[in-house]
């Protein structure tokens, strides 16, 4: 398997060109750009698109989707029916379980908590988290179409973290790494696991009262913050909206 990757710029964000081999077939994994060196790398690998296949509908993860429909108009687009937001993704396919591209096949795992419908997709020892899973750092639950904390943990815990250790994790956002590396270094999965202890500072999010479970890194160099509300419910914040002291 062969895989290219290109990262926004601004949004960090990562887009995929994966084939099975030179010569062969090939998809896109989410399409938020820049894709012309995904272009490129396709007509350099002589490959031939078949499919892009989004994790979810953010503007960041799909901006750039008309101009690979412009140089591949017979793509087909796959997304997930419980994904909402689908105004910059037009006429987009239902996500079977496991979509066949070439030599490879590749399976959806349904990790809702960043949206509803979020999807990451297992394919020859490799994952795309999307924005459910980063390297040292998981999604936020206040985006558009976020679901909850409850969901984001379930689908890291019970999904992703269940998958062998050596399987690459390809997130959304910068960085690969491994399961087994996020098992073991990953700051939320670790208090998850029990391994580490729950803080109790308290602190303010987006202005309201709360504690300060764990500030933990983010993709972009800055924080992600797991705080409890008064109510008992836990959130997945940025760093940035939390103040303490």
């Amino acid at each position: 398997m062969i895989v290219e990757r290109s990262m926004h710029p601004q949004f960090l964000s990562n887009t995929y060109l994966v084939a099975d081999r030179e010569g062969g077939s090939a998809f896109f994994v989410d399409a938020g750009g820049p894709v012309e060196p995904l272009i490129e790398a396709a007509e350099r690998l002589d490959v031939t698109p078949t499919h892009v296949l989004l994790t979810h509908h953010h503007h960041d993860h799909v901006a750039e989707l008309d101009q690979l429909k412009a140089r591949w108009p017979q793509l087909t687009v796959l997304i997930d029916d419980r994904e909402g937001g689908r105004d910059e993704i037009g006429d987009a396919g239902s996500f079977p379980e496991t979509v066949t591209v070439g030599d490879l096949e590749v399976r959806a795992l349904h990790t809702p908590g960043h949206t509803a419908g979020m999807l990451a997709l297992l394919v020859d020892g490799n994952v795309f988290t999307g924005d459910t899973l980063f390297k040292n750092s998981v999604g936020g639950v206040r985006a558009p179409g976020s679901t909850s904390y409850a969901d984001l943990r379930s689908s890291i815990m019970d999904t992703l973290m269940a998958l062998p250790k050596d399987t690459v994790v390809r997130p959304g956002h910068t960085d690969p790494t491994t399961i087994g590396e996020e098992w073991e270094n990953n700051s939320f999965v670790r208090v998850w696991r029990g391994l580490d202890k729950e803080g109790e500072a308290q602190c303010t999010a987006f202005g309201d009262p709360a504690t300060l479970v764990l500030l933990g890194d983010d993709y972009d160099g800055g924080h992600k913050a797991w705080v409890r509300w008064p109510d008992g419910r836990d959130d997945i914040v940025p760093g940035s909206q939390v103040q303490t002291g």
